[in-house]
């Protein structure tokens, strides 16, 4: 089936009737339930199930779906390379890399973008449709694509973060005024070969501020669009990432409720980003962050910052190195 005229996303059941999208096939054999899940390549090359919808006539005594493995939430996995084998002496196929299939199954929650409420923010605050703005996106789609690339090869899962986050949220895309890429990892995360990495990629080091053991953040030149990685560290019920004053040693923090990551696609790439989006994008810009706010000051617009001292001067060396 072929949708036109309109995002597909906003296609609802009764737009669909007979000819919906096969998501989930139930078939009952004596008292063996098997459970077929479609899998449909995205466009960022990925594949993807969505979530069993049960209508108001389904029999609920059919299945257990409460249990069932899939289908609670939308999934998302990278193709699986498969290979033949015997089960039973039925031939079936399985993904060469079970283990790493299956450790991909427990973290595979997929969040669509919000298209609806786009639509609605679009609709107050026109989108830039200017040439620059335009460069600026497309530019940003690169990096985004690269800096995912070299994260990869190393092992480093990372999530939007920052204005990257909140434009996935609320407009489904890249703000174009924001002339950066924000980035989030785990401080557990880091390995001391990052920087290295990304220079040999062609994106060398802007700033380094703060340690791995405090406020750790790096800075990367793309092609005229900065590459901000914070790394975030656990504090109990919260969590923080810190920002370095180069000229004056000061230090600040930014504090976050707890999340969990869930997957989603942004510029035809699978990325995560906090499940709990909402409450990640109002701790950092309040109960507003719906209006658009051009004039920003990182030291003092953000809702969740926080003063946190200042770096001894004995240490200025090693916490602020701009390049």
């Amino acid at each position: 089936m072929e949708i036109h005229g309109k995002d597909p996303r906003l296609v609802s059941m009764d737009d669909l009737t007979a000819k919906e999208i096969p998501l989930h096939f139930l078939f009952r054999f004596n008292s063996r339930l098997v459970h077929v899940v479609v899998l449909y390549e995205r466009s960022g090359k990925y594949l993807w199930h969505g979530p069993l919808r049960l209508k108001a006539s389904m029999d609920r005594t059919f299945a257990p779906f409460g249990k069932l493995d899939y289908g609670r939430h939308a999934g998302a996995y990278d193709r699986p390379e498969l290979i033949l084998t015997t089960l039973d002496g039925l031939d079936v196929r399985i993904p060469k890399n079970f283990s790493g299939f299956l450790r991909e199954f427990s973290s595979s929650r997929f969040l669509e973008c919000r298209s609806r409420e786009a639509k609605a923010f679009f609709q107050l605050y026109p989108e830039d449709t200017s040439a620059e703005a335009v460069d600026f996106r497309m530019r940003a789609k690169s990096l985004l694509h690269l800096a995912s690339k070299v994260l990869s090869v190393l092992g480093v899962p990372f999530w939007l973060s920052s204005g990257t986050c909140l434009g996935w949220y609320r407009q489904c895309s890249i703000i174009p005024y924001s002339k950066d890429v924000d980035l989030g990892i785990w401080i557990k995360d880091y390995r001391h070969d990052i920087t290295q990495a990304f220079q040999k990629a062609g994106l060398p080091l802007k700033h380094k501020f703060g340690k791995v053991e405090d406020s750790l953040e790096l800075s990367f030149q793309g092609n005229d669009v900065k590459l901000d990685i914070f790394f975030f560290y656990d504090d109990g019920d919260v969590v923080w990432n810190g920002g370095t004053q180069a000229k004056s040693g000061r230090k600040f923090k930014y504090v976050f409720p707890r999340f969990s990551l869930c997957w989603t696609e942004l510029m035809e790439l699978k990325v995560q980003v906090p499940c709990e989006t909402g409450d990640y994008v109002t701790a950092n810009y309040g109960p507003s962050w719906n209006v658009p706010v051009k004039t920003w000051d990182w030291k003092s617009s953000p809702f969740n910052v926080q003063e946190n001292g200042v770096w001894p001067v004995r240490e200025w060396d090693d916490v602020i190195q701009v390049y």
